[in-house]
């Protein structure tokens, strides 16, 4: 069973907190087709949260086709997201947390670090779109008067 945690410092409303979690959870292969979430009562004295805002989570992700409500029973996940092999998720997550405590040892913080990866992801997404054969993006008109980039005439 998952455990459900919200950050109220986070700028991400709880619901959708609450909604990546099990995203997560189903990806790292945490939860499976068949396990029960935890019930709305759990999650709202865990949590802190207001029952509304679980009910919008177990919705969304109901809306999705990752969990089915059956009346009485509870929440049950009836999807799944990713299919690495787990072996290959664990070696991965090893050497992310070695890369992890070296970017704390070299003084990033959180917000650097989710900086960073995002970049990284960013600039990957970027590179396979370009080698997949899509055109590559245009340089900027440059300004009249503008100097020319690259020992180009003034």
């Amino acid at each position: 069973m998952i455990d459900f945690h919200v950050d109220r410092a986070s700028s991400v409303p709880a619901y959708a907190q609450l909604v990546r979690q099990v995203r997560e959870a189903l990806r790292l292969g945490l939860l499976h087709p068949g396990d029960r979430l935890p019930t709305v009562r759990a999650v709202v004295t865990s949590c802190t949260v207001n029952p509304s805002t679980v009910l919008k989570a177990y919705r969304e992700l109901e809306l999705s086709g990752l969990v089915e409500a059956r009346q009485g029973a509870g929440t049950f996940v009836s999807g799944s997201l990713g299919t690495a092999d787990p072996h290959v998720m664990a070696r991965l997550r090893g050497g992310l947390a070695r890369w992890l405590g070296q970017a704390r040892e070299a003084g990033l913080e959180d917000e650097d670090v989710q900086a960073l990866v995002a970049a990284v992801i960013a600039e990957d997404a970027h590179s396979r779109t370009r080698s997949a054969g899509a055109p590559p993006q245009q340089r900027p008109a440059r300004a009249a008067g503008a100097p020319e980039e690259e020992g180009g005439a003034a």
